[in-house]
């Protein structure tokens, strides 16, 4: 099966799945296409995400369902996803078994939705998502082809877990590591274009919004779940963690305005860096488009080879020592990440990579109908 082409290994590994399940899940896990609102719909909350959920099928289902979350991810990518998903039982035992955010179990590492857009082929369209808590993972196949594979969202809580003999388990370590060390090897030019503020925001800037662009500011807590909540008991919780959390933050109207997205990218820009820095900047990028199956990533990067990442802007906002909040962004055409680790003390982790012109393949979507549905 290695040999075959990712969009090939999907549509195998979607069609073994639906075909393990009965009427109803069916009805869950898969909706006609385009059903436009719903697939444009994506969280990273311990919200409903929509489809079929880990903890309504039966094993062999669960295990068919994880080998389509594999098609879509690099090995690497599989493994941190595995490991953000057993992260919730750490979470659960950190906050005292008592969160439960108004279900059974507010911490479960089965309450993850699985749901098919249209008829998995190798012509399409139909897209995928997988998606709970700090996990969004989303492909679009078109011809044969993974045309779009954003957003993608990975996160972690906590972000560093004690493991046997001293050691932590951090699974998005490179993530920061690897971006703390570009920005503090800028010098006090390229530092002074880099910070786009001293606050860091308490959490990605763009949030969950389908579509992103100019002037979007950072979402409250309240504003990233499927609707608002309606039990009181939760909708005060939402609403005084994020008043503690911009309180604890100090962060200020004014922060948010340095920090909002803008057309022209902020930050230090590739070209204003060294070649070792540019370097600097490739790993980092590779962190997020190396996510995905080796042949999707390799066409990702291919979009930043040479003279075509000088373009990649680089904005940190926050502290720079090991332990501060902090946050950064990637910003250059077809291109957005962001990384955010502010919460629990610095110790739990928002990233997502983004293409804002082809997010769930709009792009690709867009010129297709315009090619042959005329």
């Amino acid at each position: 099966m290695t040999d075959r082409n990712p969009a090939e290994r999907m549509v195998d590994a979607a069609s073994a799945w639906l075909d393990s399940l009965d009427d109803e899940q069916r009805a869950a896990a898969a909706w006609p296409w385009p059903a436009e609102d719903e697939r444009h719909r994506w969280y990273y909350t311990p919200t409903d995400h929509g489809g079929l959920p880990l903890t309504l099928m039966r094993p062999a289902q669960q295990q068919l369902a994880m080998r389509l979350v594999a098609t879509g991810l690099s090995r690497a990518g599989f493994v941190t996803v595995s490991t953000i998903l057993g992260l919730e039982n750490v979470l659960d035992q950190l906050e005292g078994w008592q969160v439960d955010w108004g279900r059974e179990r507010g911490r479960d590492p089965q309450l993850y939705w699985l749901r098919l857009f249209g008829e998995p082929s190798t012509e399409g369209p139909w897209s995928w998502r997988f998606g709970g808590h700090h996990v969004s993972v989303h492909h679009l196949v078109l011809n044969g082809t993974v045309q779009a594979s954003t957003p993608c969202f990975l996160g972690a809580d906590p972000a560093a877990s004690p493991l046997l003999g001293g050691h932590l388990l951090r699974p998005l370590e490179a993530v920061e590591d690897l971006a703390r060390d570009l920005v503090r090897s800028f010098d006090d030019e390229q530092t002074a274009r880099a910070v786009i503020s001293a606050v860091a925001p308490t959490d990605i800037v763009t949030g969950n919004r389908p579509r992103v662009g100019a002037g979007d500011a950072a979402l409250g807590l309240p504003e990233v779940w499927r609707g608002r909540f309606t039990d009181p008991r939760l909708a005060d919780s939402v609403e005084e963690f994020q008043r503690q959390a911009d309180a604890k933050a100090g962060i200020q109207q004014s922060h948010h305005d340095q920090l909002s997205l803008t057309a022209t990218p902020k930050g230090v820009p590739a070209a204003a860096m060294s070649a070792e820095q540019r370097d600097q900047l490739r790993a980092v990028l590779m962190t997020f488009v190396g996510r995905v199956p080796d042949e999707l990533a390799e066409r990702e990067a291919a979009k930043f080879a040479g003279d075509r990442l000088l373009d990649v802007h680089f904005a940190w906002a926050g502290g720079t020592e090991p332990g501060q909040p902090h946050y950064y962004r990637l910003q250059g055409p077809h291109l957005l990440a962001e990384y955010d680790n502010t919460q629990r003390d610095v110790n739990h982790v928002h990233s997502v990579w983004r293409d804002p012109e082809n997010d769930f393949g709009d792009d690709v979507l867009a010129r297709h109908i315009a090619a042959h549905h005329r």
